[in-house]
């Protein structure tokens, strides 16, 4: 094999390695879903980079039997891994109505950035819904 064709392999399996370890910081996140009582959470976060101002939060409600009419600003909080807790700027989406809501949760951006979030919804159909995510 010549030294090009090694090396070409070398760094295309570096760069194979890198994207698998790479944090997913400004990239995809996982989406989480919580199936308690008569309502289905999801949450995908939207945006988490150091970078960003604000940290948002996708969050999907889905029922056939509840009122969805709480106030999403009161009913969440944002956990670091330093367990310091931050409550949300504000809610940008579907008003408190009907079976179906959804919008983001919109939070300051924590600095510096910690290791994992954890984002508690809090007393809708059950007393706390807890979704982690990875930073660093």
């Amino acid at each position: 094999m010549s030294t090009n064709k090694a090396l070409l392999i070398i760094i295309s399996a570096l760069i194979v390695v890198a994207a698998l370890t790479q944090s997913p910081v400004g990239g995809n996140w996982e989406s989480k879903i919580d199936t308690q009582g008569a309502i289905t959470v999801k949450v995908t976060p939207a945006e988490l980079s150091p970078e960003a101002t604000e940290w948002k939060f996708d969050v999907g409600l889905n029922t056939h039997s509840v009122e969805l009419n709480q106030d999403m600003t009161k009913n969440a909080v944002l956990i670091d891994s330093y367990g310091k807790e931050y409550r949300p700027l504000g809610w940008e989406g579907a008003p408190p109505e009907g079976h179906h809501r959804e919008g983001f949760l919109i939070f300051k951006s924590i600095t510096p950035t910690p290791k994992f979030v954890e984002l508690r919804i809090l007393n809708i159909d059950a007393p706390v819904r807890s979704f982690v995510w990875d930073i660093i």
